[in-house]
């Protein structure tokens, strides 16, 4: 570290590293940046005689970073995101961009915005790409270790250096095959069904979102799925019921007959949630007024 020469570091290179520390891997570094894994190795190389320092070492499958490569993590983003504020002041025409974004998502929240945005925006000549994650129950990291653009969340992490818009708002509900059953009709007839629920991938399940003051305990699942989208299999021809945010009516659930639940519950806000350091990329504010806008129409 001696002879260190900032002067041979770029905004690519210190990306590579980023990406490199995430991943744990040459090749999930390359497939992520769409690079071949020898660029990201020729990269990773370069930094290594740049900062006089291994960086990474093999370990199993994997590569673990050494103490030095860690204490670049923060200094490295915040970096980044000061060269990604030099776009600020640019003229932004997004006819004019090639414009990608990757979004943290649930099952409900990526189908109900994220296909007409996407089709609204190829028709107006529009180049977006979106990658498009799961979100589970989302962290902080995900926005602040600028792992994903956006998340779109009923539950926002909370932090000074993120910024949350609501974007619609709704009431859980439950949805039933009406060929095998009828809604429930008492607390204790909805508690005494078999139900099902989502386990996250990513952490925490789709019953946290659901605040019923009025209900005595929430029972225990029958079935557990990945994903919403496994909900109607096991649901449809049996009594089981799911409890769920009525715009999955319009989703994953639409093949389900829906019904009020049979005690009061709080409404359901989701919120589109970014890192501060967007806040003023006009790409990034495009980005976020075509998500409120179709936010908007599915309300009306």
């Amino acid at each position: 570290m001696k002879n260190f020469d900032f002067h041979k570091l770029d905004g690519q290179l210190l990306r590579t590293f980023l990406t490199i520390l995430e991943e744990s891997s040459v090749s999930l570094a390359a497939d992520r940046l769409d690079v071949t894994q020898s660029t990201v190795s020729h990269s990773l190389n370069k930094l290594r005689t740049i900062l006089g320092d291994p960086l990474f070492v093999r370990s199993g499958q994997g590569l673990t970073p050494t103490e030095t490569a860690l204490s670049l993590k923060g200094p490295v983003i915040e970096v980044l995101d000061q060269l990604q504020s030099l776009t600020n002041l640019r003229p932004f025409d997004p006819k004019s961009e090639e414009m990608h974004f990757v979004v943290a998502a649930n099952d409900m929240q990526r189908d109900l915005i994220f296909p007409k945005l996407l089709h609204d925006a190829w028709t107006e000549d529009i180049d977006l790409s979106l990658e498009l994650r799961p979100s589970g129950v989302p962290s902080v990291g995900l926005l602040r270790e600028a792992r994903c653009d956006m998340i779109l969340t009923p539950l926002p992490p909370d932090a000074p250096d993120l910024i949350q818009q609501k974007l619609f708002s709704g009431s859980m509900m439950v949805f039933y095959d009406p060929d095998a059953r009828t809604a429930p009709r008492t607390v204790e007839e909805y508690l005494a069904a078999g139900h099902v629920t989502v386990q996250f991938a990513l952490g925490g399940t789709s019953d946290e979102v659901i605040k019923a003051p009025d209900l005595p305990y929430f029972p225990i699942p029958k079935v557990t799925v990945s994903n919403f989208a496994g909900i109607p299999s096991f649901v449809l021809g049996s009594d089981l019921l799911a409890t769920q945010f009525e715009y999955m009516q319009h989703t994953s659930l639409s093949r389900l007959a829906m019904a009020p639940l049979p005690f009061h519950t709080d409404e359901i806000s989701i919120y589109s949630v970014w890192h501060t350091r967007s806040t003023n990329d006009p790409a990034h504010k495009w980005l976020r007024d075509r998500v409120k806008r179709v936010a908007l129409e599915n309300e009306r």
